[in-house]
Order: structure tokens, then C-alpha cells, then sequence
């Protein structure tokens, strides 16, 4: 049987090939697109194939997890330029049936010179996953919706290791950005926390809010040791206005 860990790299790796099969991944009578410049059903799979083929598309899969009903992986595009994405997908009976991305283009190393790909890749405590997902999911709530910065000892090791764009490592330089020292930052603002995905030691919060007044997407990947968040990689996607949508079904 295939796994839906499996199934992901299909479908994925066919917007590279070309290969027909790869579209058999997903059942077009279910299924639901969160991505809101794409079509819904097989109008906008057969557009997006078509599309992306004439730029001679690379796939590659830096981490690719499983969560139950759920695939989700962290992957770099070369779509004629290079861009970085988490893709998530809800399978039913071997086919995918909903569709969530976000994707920003690659930006140069940070300054701890870490980019938004490398690090740790592979998946092991699987007996921690509740926890860490729990772990995860109150950091977000936390720190980062409700503001309680005192905290972030609690959750984050001090000498975390950094992969967003704008940030060093370490909590200081995340403290910073989140109390808006940071100019860089241009004021980012969480608001809504709406998925936690995990599997063993790696945890994926889905988030909304706001990136100085633009209305964003918030992907963070944690990778948790003992407890502690002590490795962060991140997407920050513009959510389009609501008069650009292809399908009426939301970005979350």
C-alpha cells in the first residue's frame, strides 16, 4: 500500500515530469484547492501542469512527513526562479482530497548564514509526537497570538538554531523581531493559530495574521528536542485580496 507520505511525492514531483499519473493522486470529484490564485478540480490541475511545464520545473524534497490523514512537506521549486514551499495534503482511500501551500521566494542566507532549507532533516521520536505537537501549539498560541514574550524560555532553547530569512540565531533575535526592534520584521503580527501537523520531532503550525498591512500566511516548522523548540524554518505568504481568488474556498 502506499503511504500518503508517498503519494505527496507523486503528485509533486509529476508538476516536474510531466507524468500523467501523477494527477491519478487526487480524486477530482473531492477535491478542495486552499490555494487561492489556483482553479478548483481538474481545470486547475490540468492548468497548473500546463503552466509549470513550459519553465522546465525542478522539485526538490528537503523533508516530507506524515500526520495521519495528512502529508505535508518542505520542499525547494526552481519554477524559473527558485522559490520554498510547504505543501499539505488530506488524503481519503489513497487519493488526495484538500490541498493547502505556502510559498515564498528563496531569499539570500540569514545572518547566522543558515537558509530557509538546510538543517536537520531527519524524523525520529516518534513517541513524543502529542507532545511535541502540544508543546508547539501553546508556543504559538502564547508567545507569539497573545504575546506573552516572558515566556519564550519555556518553549525555545536559547541557542536556537535559525533558518527564517531575517533572523539570527538565538532568542534574542527572535524576541526583537517579535517586540518590533526589529525593523526588519516590518511588524509581524500573528492573530490565529489554524493547524498543527507533527510527526516524531518536526511540528508544522499553520497560522494567520498580519505582516506590517499586508494580510499573511504564517507556515513555522519546529524541530523540538527535550521539550524545547531548538530549530525554526518558515514561509510568509502575501493572502491575496478576496476579489483575486480563483475558488471561493479560503487560504486556510
Amino acid at each position: 500500500m502506499t503511504s500518503n507520505r508517498e503519494l505527496l511525492q507523486i503528485f509533486l514531483k509529476g508538476l516536474e515530469t510531466g507524468e500523467a499519473m501523477a494527477a491519478a493522486v487526487v480524486d477530482e470529484t473531492k477535491y478542495i484547492q486552499h490555494n487561492p490564485q489556483t482553479h478548483e478540480g481538474s481545470e486547475g490541475i490540468a492548468t497548473l501542469f500546463a503552466r509549470l511545464a513550459k519553465t522546465n520545473p525542478k522539485v526538490t524534497f528537503q523533508r516530507v512527513f506524515e500526520d495521519g490523514d495528512f502529508a505535508f512537506a518542505h520542499i525547494e521549486y526552481n519554477f524559473s526562479s527558485l522559490r520554498v514551499a510547504f505543501e499539505v495534503f488530506r488524503f481519503e482511500t489513497d487519493k488526495a482530497v484538500e490541498h493547502w501551500d505556502n510559498i515564498q521566494p528563496q531569499q539570500p542566507v540569514n545572518p547566522s548564514g543558515r537558509s530557509m532549507l538546510d538543517g536537520e532533516t531527519e524524523i525520529r521520536d516518534h513517541a513524543r509526537t502529542e507532545e511535541n505537537r502540544a508543546q508547539a501549539r501553546r508556543f504559538v498560541q502564547q508567545v507569539l497570538i497573545d504575546g506573552a514574550q516572558d515566556k519564550i524560555l519555556d518553549f525555545v532553547q536559547a541557542d536556537l538554531i535559525q533558518h527564517h530569512p531575517l533572523f539570527a540565531d538565538g532568542t534574542a533575535a527572535l524576541l526583537a523581531a517579535l517586540s518590533g526592534e526589529n525593523t526588519q520584521a516590518l511588524n509581524l503580527r500573528y492573530q490565529k493559530l489554524h493547524r498543527v501537523l507533527a510527526e516524531g520531532n518536526f511540528v508544522l503550525c499553520v497560522s494567520e495574521g498580519w505582516r506590517g498591512t499586508l494580510h499573511s500566511s504564517f507556515y513555522d516548522l519546529f524541530r523540538l528536542e527535550a521539550g524545547r523548540i531548538v530549530e525554526h524554518w518558515n514561509t510568509t505568504e502575501t493572502v491575496p485580496a478576496r476579489h483575486e481568488w480563483k475558488n471561493d474556498n479560503g487560504k486556510f
